[in-house]
Parts: structure tokens; C-alpha cells; sequence
């Protein structure tokens, strides 16, 4: 679930440990958070991710998939690769870059999502979605903890 990415944006934009001498933040990176749960009632931390967005605006990014309530312009149930979908062409941009991460945590079924949302663009870029995320694990830029 949420937690192991709820600690890592602790480091990043709350904890001590990830300031500098001078108060800024050690991350100068862009971390972005896709979210899902049935209920909007469900939706955990949401306090400290309207926080971080606040301090760090160009640094932090949130994006809620709330499957029971929320529907995509199709009119289709709104799970988290429905909402990636609306951003492929940024997030493949930056799965291109070096020092981009994907990390995934919850349901088994999340990765086939990835291959869904991810498929077509890479396609259309000449690569096979599974292939592109193998090289990905393999550079340990694909983390996956899934039960």
C-alpha cells in the first residue's frame, strides 16, 4: 500500500534527516504520486500531500484515482492507470531520463496496468512496454512491491 512511498516523501519533504544545513530540501528532483482507492473517504495522508504541493510546487505532484467515484472521459472506472493514461507523453518523457524511478506498491494486478497505459506509447516508439520495464529492473529504476 501507501506506506513505503509515505515514508520516502517523508524524507524528501518533511524529515530532518532530508534538509540541508540551510533548511532547503537535499531532493531537488520531481517526486509524483499516483494514488488509488475506491472511496475519496479512503484516500490516506492526503493532509501531507496538499502540504508537500504546497511547499514544493515544482517538486511534488498528486494525482488521486478514486475507482467507485471518478470516471475518465470515456466514462470508464478511474483506476490508477486510467489516471497515468491522461499522462502518458509527460510520464514516458521522464521515464526516458536516467535518474527517473518508478516505484509501485499494493495489488498484484498494478504492474499488467502499467502494460496497459505504457503499451501504446511505447509502441509508438519503436520498444515493447514488458522489455522497456525489464531494463528499467535491471538498472534499478523499476521497484516493485506488490502482494
Amino acid at each position: 500500500g501507501i506506506a513505503p512511498i509515505r515514508s520516502y516523501c517523508r524524507l524528501l519533504f518533511h524529515d530532518k534527516v532530508g534538509a540541508d544545513s540551510d533548511g532547503s530540501r537535499k531532493f531537488k528532483g520531481l517526486a509524483w504520486l499516483f494514488m488509488g482507492v475506491p472511496y475519496s473517504k479512503s484516500l490516506l495522508y492526503d493532509d501531507e500531500h496538499v502540504e508537500y504541493k504546497s511547499k514544493y510546487p515544482d517538486q511534488f505532484k498528486y494525482d488521486y484515482a478514486v475507482s467507485r467515484e471518478d470516471k475518465n472521459a470515456a466514462g470508464q472506472k478511474m483506476y490508477i492507470q486510467t489516471k497515468m493514461a491522461e499522462y502518458t507523453e509527460e510520464l514516458w518523457d521522464l521515464m526516458q531520463k536516467p535518474n527517473t524511478h518508478i516505484y509501485m506498491c499494493g495489488l498484484k494486478g498494478m504492474e499488467s496496468g502499467m502494460e496497459e497505459c505504457f503499451s501504446p506509447i511505447a509502441e509508438k516508439n519503436g520498444l515493447v512496454w514488458s522489455e522497456f520495464a525489464k531494463k528499467m529492473k535491471k538498472d534499478k529504476r523499476y521497484h516493485v512491491e506488490v502482494y
